[in-house]
């Protein structure tokens, strides 16, 4: 195979006018979310209440394409179409047959994947006459992009950001000030969930669940606000496929095709950003390996239960389908804070009970190794999360090593570390710790879920 551009590039007018659904492809239906009180299923109308009418018809939409807003396009436009990167430097250090591309979303101005979503959920609830918007962050990289999209349809924008994370990730907060936004550190005591919290537990690191709790407490008490969430839901699975659809066009442009697509998993955004356009040719029968990587200390895929669970601590949200540690669940202060979630997308984890993906979960030390070593070849610094993907990833290149196998290996490089500088400098001073998560602590907060059908 001749040898293809170091970075491949499409211009403006290759943007994506649609959204791809894989769930018009899913074998089997998924299943639908529950209401917690009638355990039935809920009718999309009963979202309204916190979400924008679009979003929620996205949301149980079986249609195959979603056409892309002009007015989506034109601010995605500031950043897409992101590069796909052939990273040979690091093919060479590591001896190995293989070849690695990864697609560069650190290219959006908040450094990372989120704002494909963002956007969008800021343009249909501005359509729809919305004053603000609320919502959760673990790293902060989730927050910072609401807030970037909220300043661009002149809409507030509230941040309940994981305490942990508030602390360790203090220019993520600052750049949710530069864009309007006000930000809290969760549990805060501004709701009722957040002091019921604090009074149990006043030194509470937080979790997503909980500043979940929080940002859905703060849209049901406020008609003009609504609220938004990051990753987990479909209509943002939906939205993040510009990644793979972008992905494909330029490997179509190289003439090349994965084996392997590899992303980190939390709530699963970016892992279907790039995954699920090439899902469907696996279920059109292509011989094509799917891997979503998480951390150890929040093992939902490797080590949850594909259960009815609640989004968040408080109870307030409907029952999805997913793999899930128990809504109770706090996992340690990892640096990849925005893998600190108890559950996992329904998409994704129907895509695993299908056997179409398949979990590893790795420890924070072995990442922020294989990160060094990305950095040192490729030069990018990759956020914690990011660093996942990045060791599932030279893991299968070592594979390759052994075998002689020429594979082709695509990840998702879903956002910059240049914010979470003092990670590094944790590792580097031999401060970070493995977290192995006892079943003791599975085994308890399971026990609460709710039992349904």
């Amino acid at each position: 195979m001749p040898e293809s551009p170091k970075r491949i590039l499409l211009g403006e007018k290759d943007l994506p006018t649609a959204w791809y659904n894989l769930l018009a492809d899913f074998p089997e239906p998924l299943p639908p979310p529950i209401h917690p009180g009638t355990k039935q299923p809920l009718h999309p109308r009963d979202l309204e209440r916190i979400f924008a009418a679009e979003l929620v018809r996205q949301e149980v939409s079986t249609e195959r394409w979603i056409e892309i807003p002009e007015e989506v396009r034109r601010i995605y436009a500031i950043w897409r179409p992101t590069p796909l990167v052939r990273a040979r430097n690091l093919e060479r250090a590591l001896g190995t047959p293989a070849r690695i591309y990864f697609k560069d979303e650190s290219h959006s101005p908040p450094g990372s994947h989120k704002p494909n979503t963002a956007v969008a959920q800021a343009y249909y609830n501005k359509k729809e006459g919305i004053r603000c918007l609320s919502t959760e962050t673990g790293a902060g990289q989730w927050g910072s992009s609401l807030a970037f999209a909220c300043s661009f349809f002149d809409l507030e924008c509230k941040v309940f950001m994981v305490k942990v994370s508030f602390h360790q990730k203090p220019y993520r907060r600052s750049m949710m000030h530069v864009w309007g936004a006000s930000v809290r550190p969760s549990p805060s005591p501004e709701t009722d969930c957040g002091r019921a919290i604090l009074e149990k537990d006043p030194d509470c690191p937080g979790s997503l669940g909980i500043a979940i709790s929080e940002a859905v407490e703060t849209a049901l008490k406020d008609e003009g606000t609504h609220y938004t969430l990051g990753s987990v839901l479909n209509h943002v699975m939906l939205h993040q496929t510009v990644i793979g659809l972008e992905a494909e066009r330029q490997m179509q442009e190289v003439g090349d095709f994965p084996d392997v697509v590899i992303g980190c998993v939390g709530g699963g955004s970016n892992f279907a950003g790039l995954a699920f356009p090439f899902v469907r040719h696996k279920i059109a029968g292509k011989d094509i390996r799917f891997v979503a990587v998480e951390p150890k200390a929040c093992p939902s895929l490797t080590r949850g239960e594909y259960r009815y669970d609640f989004g968040d601590t408080s109870m307030l949200t409907p029952l999805l389908k997913m793999h899930t540690l128990g809504h109770s669940f706090v996992p340690a202060g990892i640096h990849a804070g925005g893998l600190r979630y108890h559950g996992m997308a329904p998409m994704v984890s129907f895509g695993a009970k299908l056997g179409l993906i398949e979990a590893v979960a790795l420890h924070q030390r072995e990442c922020f190794e294989a990160a060094l070593t990305f950095a040192r070849t490729e030069g990018l610094i990759p956020a914690p999360e990011t660093s996942h993907a990045v060791r599932a990833t030279i893991i299968e290149a070592l594979k390759c090593k052994e075998t002689g196998e020429e594979k082709c290996i695509l990840f998702n490089l879903s956002g910059h570390g240049i914010c979470d500088l003092g990670s590094y400098d944790r590792y580097f001073s031999g401060e970070l710790e493995d977290f192995e998560l006892p079943q003791e602590s599975i085994r308890s907060a399971l026990a609460e879920l709710p039992e349904v059908g």
